[in-house]
């Protein structure tokens, strides 16, 4: 594959005339064109003269079954559930794909719907992004997301549960440290546990191999995940015990020294701040030298067609466009726990990468209109994607008596789906005699 220039790794010099050789889904070797190595000489070539090829982006934090929320009920309980969330996180998983997205760390899902669509996906069933899966979310009872299934209330239970969704296979273990918008009667200001019950969770996961996140909106409780080890956290938000946004310096420090990844998914400022973006954390965390990733919620705040919004929206924070871009590919890549394996054209990384109608280092824009999507070395057929339409924006909604608190307005999850679409088959494998 050749195209005009050649992003290999945000903050890496451009190569000009730039070429990508991929073997067996992986990549075999990168660099300019006139250099290539004469053993590849006589490969099939797929031109882009007037595009930019670069790294499959990453989105951190994910829903992939809420679609399934919008669906009929098909019966008068819950006997088909399961299904509905298995089918809804794979249009939410090829809509991701579709607009760029190689690889997605679900942050959430129903009967562990997220660990069989990475089966189905990695098996070559479906097409679709590189999973990381987590699982039912843990809290606490009656906690933010209980829904889910996670529910826990002592050390025991946590190590129990840690183990039991090891033994269903996830990637990721996702803790609500505190409680969220989005469930009634938790307030997103309150810790929902100790440091030492995340600190129990943080040294069960880790000694299991899986990496850990926590949903945070709360002050406290983002000093609480922090200081018990947690690998990432979501929203990052500061919302203090009045509803009102106060970033503490000294904690956003000590996430810069603990290494800790954090996406800036938050509500606005309380008080409201004129003009701010969606990402309204970012800016001053960055300054603070915490590692920025682009993690949006996808599913539950926006839908797929989203994600490139808010990479702009990241920019209009006071990101500079080459960290935004290393925020969305190779930091990415290290926070869902696949650094070395993909977010880098390098030989020997995944074949996961785009190819861009422009310049992204030149304007964002360019990665609204994409050339060519590979993941794992394949040719992904994007699905038909219906574009974000925003709401009228609320920046304050009443979650208790004399208390209030920011929240963002979203897009809808859903759109009108054409009547006529063309169908792009699924990848079929010969069986084997």
């Amino acid at each position: 594959m050749t195209a005009e220039r050649l992003i290999t790794e945000p903050g890496q010099p451009t190569i000009e005339r730039g070429a990508v050789v991929i073997e067996a889904g992986a990549i075999a070797w990168v660099g300019p064109v006139d250099v290539l190595p004469e053993v590849y000489a006589t490969y099939p070539v797929t031109r882009h003269p007037r595009g930019t090829i670069l790294p499959g982006l990453v989105e951190t934090h994910a829903h992939p079954g809420t679609y399934a929320q919008v669906l009929p009920p098909t019966t008068s309980d819950e006997r088909h559930d399961q299904a509905r969330v298995a089918f809804s996180s794979v249009a939410s998983a090829r809509q991701l794909a579709s607009v760029g997205v190689t690889t997605v760390q679900s942050l959430g899902s129903r009967y562990f719907a997220d660990v069989a669509l990475r089966e189905a996906i990695a098996s070559g069933l479906i097409a679709g992004p590189r999973i990381v899966a987590a699982g039912p979310q843990l809290t606490t009872s009656a906690g933010h997301a209980w829904s889910t299934g996670g529910e826990v209330d002592s050390i025991t239970e946590i190590r129990k549960a840690v183990r039991d969704h090891h033994k269903a296979g996830v990637d990721v273990i996702k803790v609500m440290a505190t409680g969220g918008f989005m469930t009634a009667r938790t307030a997103p200001w309150n810790a929902q546990f100790t440091t030492e019950e995340l600190r129990v969770l943080v040294e069960d996961a880790h000694r299991l191999g899986k990496h850990t996140a926590a949903h945070a909106h709360g002050t406290e409780g983002i000093r609480r995940a922090v200081e018990a080890g947690i690998d990432y956290i979501a929203h990052a938000s500061f919302v203090d015990a009045d509803g009102r946004t106060n970033v503490d310096p000294d904690l956003a420090d000590l996430i810069a020294e603990k290494g800790v990844y954090v996406d800036t998914c938050s509500p606005p400022s309380c008080p409201q701040v004129p003009g701010e973006t969606v990402t309204p954390r970012a800016r001053e965390l960055y300054e603070h030298g915490v590692r920025i990733v682009t993690g949006n919620d996808i599913g539950a705040v926006w839908p797929p067609s989203g994600f490139t919004f808010a990479l702009k929206q990241l920019e209009a924070s006071g990101l500079p466009r080459e960290e935004v871009l290393r925020a969305a590919t190779s930091r990415a890549a290290a926070a869902v726990g696949l650094g070395g394996i993909t977010g880098i054209l390098a030989p020997g990384y995944a074949a996961d990468l785009i190819v861009a109608d422009g310049d992204p280092l030149a304007d964002l824009g360019a990665l609204d209109h994409l050339l060519e999507i590979v993941i794992d070395g394949r040719t992904f057929t994007p699905d038909p994607i219906p574009p974000v339409r925003a709401r009228n924006r609320r920046h304050h909604r009443r979650i208790a008596p004399q208390r209030r608190a920011c929240r963002l307005a979203r897009p809808a999850a859903t759109a009108p789906r054409p009547r006529r679409q063309r169908f792009h088959p699924d990848r079929l494998t010969t069986p084997r005699s």
